[in-house]
């Protein structure tokens, strides 16, 4: 309730105040199951609602969302009011957002790769110190070459583009280990099975529309739902990392004011410190220490303060402590702790009272006007006007759909950025060596088809040739034979030449014969004539005239 400037949270022997200019000393609501601290973090923050303080609530178990619903005055209720001393309670719900990681129960919450930036990265993947530098350098060589990144598409394209091009980042950036590529689109990996494709992108949020009020001056109630967010325990981390990163960062130094400008409000706080990475809980205790500054209010809402580390625990001023159990011994020293961090009050035991305290019934230590803190005071936490129940599914629809920033973050954008510009030249780059294969293959198949006409050239030069040479050889074989039959015939010839000659020869030695012999026959035939007509004279004319003719005929022979 917000009377006169102040936050009646609770009633005891007087009422309870939480004052609005003290409430960014942040705070801590603790107590076991069942005790009653939702609805006193409903109560806190419809009361901050109320004074113009926006208000950002995460919602683990889907139960803070009935703020947003006007409550019922039940019988129970109504009575409870009325032995605090409450009348005419006016219920009503408060402006509330729903946000959703996943865009399911509310606006989507996004960011981008660029403005989560590597250092913040690489803490929340747990990389190495080596691994952190070779994140940073694809930071840097995607600002250089003016590739944005925008969502994990983004950053793993260019963690591989690096990664491919590392020889020619190493000089000018320094060593790209392959390994170290490696491990960081595993880690990158890890994070978008979790979830992480759908946190990055676009549009961004803008972390002041969380410190919105509306028409009539209340805060607006930013509800986170986070039921399915917390079963992806490293997507939850990296939302918070960024949450509470661009918080500090975005908003200026203010001092102190009237009131803050925002109250955080975790539930089940001991998700934020149980196994989370170093760098979130650095994170959340650098922001605790320092962003009261800022005018901001952080409350953790868990079953135990020793689930809070020491030194955020330190930096928590406003306290609501319900009942807690002690069964263990383990629980009995931790209620000791958690009395022992109040001013005491000489009027009870401070750790007994713990123990017996009923439902909605808190041990309440808030900062006084000097900034000290009060007695603690057992007092019963005044229910909130708003619903103490979830709100129902078709309330929490309509308020989201018709929630006037759905038009900026209802449709995810996804504009050119690396993914896109890379996957371009990659399809560019895989088309110019498609073209190169294929003019390559035509080159091949060329030089193939030159090859095979310079072989068939070749063969059937050969063959020619081979061919020339063997009419060559046949010409010569032919000649040859020519020859052979020319010197045959020739010899033949002369032989025949010879023969006719020695023929010729024979029959004019014959014929010279036969004449020598006929002119012997003639001679001595002519001889014989003589000799017989000399006879013949010899007788008639005698035998002296005889002798003298024979002999003058033998001359004349």
């Amino acid at each position: 309730m917000y009377i006169d400037g102040k936050l009646q949270i609770a009633k005891g022997t007087e009422p309870v105040y939480l004052l609005p200019k003290l409430a960014n000393r942040h705070g801590l609501i603790t107590g076991a199951t069942g005790t009653g601290k939702t609805v006193t973090l409903k109560t806190i923050a419809q009361s901050m609602s109320d004074a113009g303080i926006p208000v950002f609530l995460a919602d683990v178990k889907g139960d803070v969302s009935g703020v947003a619903v006007a409550g019922e005055a039940t019988e129970k209720l109504t009575e409870r009011l009325a032995n605090l001393g409450v009348y005419d309670y006016d219920f009503h719900g408060c402006p509330t957002r729903f946000w959703d990681v996943y865009g399911e129960g509310g606006l989507p919450c996004r960011t981008t790769i660029s403005e989560m930036g590597p250092v913040l990265l690489a803490r929340l993947l747990d990389l190495t110190e080596v691994q952190e530098g070779v994140l940073n350098i694809v930071f840097h060589v995607a600002d250089d070459e003016g590739l944005l990144l925008l969502d994990l598409k983004d950053l793993r394209a260019m963690v591989n583009y690096v990664g491919e091009h590392a020889k020619d980042y190493t000089l000018s950036y320094g060593q790209i280990a392959s390994q170290s590529i490696g491990a960081i689109q595993r880690a990158l990996l890890q994070l978008e099975d979790a979830g992480g494709n759908i946190f990055f992108g676009e549009p961004a949020l803008d972390i002041n529309d969380w410190l919105q009020l509306d028409s009539d001056g209340n805060g607006y109630i930013n509800v986170l739902h986070c039921v399915r967010l917390v079963q992806s325990p490293l997507l939850y981390s990296t939302f918070l990392l960024w949450m509470l990163s661009d918080l500090y960062e975005s908003m200026p130094e203010v001092g102190d004011l009237d009131k803050p400008k925002v109250c955080f409000f975790f539930d089940e706080a001991h998700l934020l410190f149980n196994n989370a990475p170093r760098a979130l809980v650095e994170k959340v205790e650098q922001i605790v220490k320092l962003v009261r500054s800022k005018g901001v209010g952080v409350y953790f809402i868990t079953q135990s303060p020793s689930d809070i580390p020491d030194s955020v625990l330190a930096q928590l001023s406003n306290k609501v402590q319900h009942a807690l159990r002690a069964y263990t011994p383990a629980e009995q020293k931790a209620i000791k702790a958690a009395a022992e961090s109040f001013r005491e009050n000489p009027a009870f035991d401070t750790a007994q009272v713990i123990t017996e305290l009923g439902t909605g019934e808190a041990l309440i230590s808030f900062l006084q006007e000097d900034g000290t803190p009060s007695i603690v005071q057992r007092a019963m936490v005044i229910a909130p006007t708003c619903s103490m129940d979830a709100a129902p599914d078709d309330a929490k629809d309509y308020i989201v759909s018709n929630d006037q920033l759905q038009s900026k973050y209802g449709t995810a954008i996804d504009r050119e950025s690396a993914y896109e510009i890379l996957n371009a030249n990659i399809i560019a780059a895989q088309e110019a060596a498609e073209q190169a294969r294929i003019a390559a293959e035509e080159e091949k198949q060329r030089l193939a088809e030159e090859k095979e006409a310079e072989k068939q050239r070749l063969a059937e030069e050969k063959e020619a040739e081979k061919q020339r040479i063997a009419e060559e050889k046949q010409a010569e074989r032919e000649a040859k034979a020519a020859q052979q039959q020319a010197e045959r015939e020739a010899r033949e010839a002369q032989r025949q030449a010879e023969r006719e000659e020695r023929e010729a020869a024979k029959k004019a030695e014959a014929e010279e014969k036969a004449r020598l012999k006929q002119e012997e026959a003639d001679r001595k035939a002519k001889s014989k004539f003589i000799d017989a007509a000399l006879t013949s004279a010899s007788r008639a004319v005698g035998s002296g005239v005889a002798r003298g003719l024979l002999g003058s005929l033998k001359k004349i022979i």
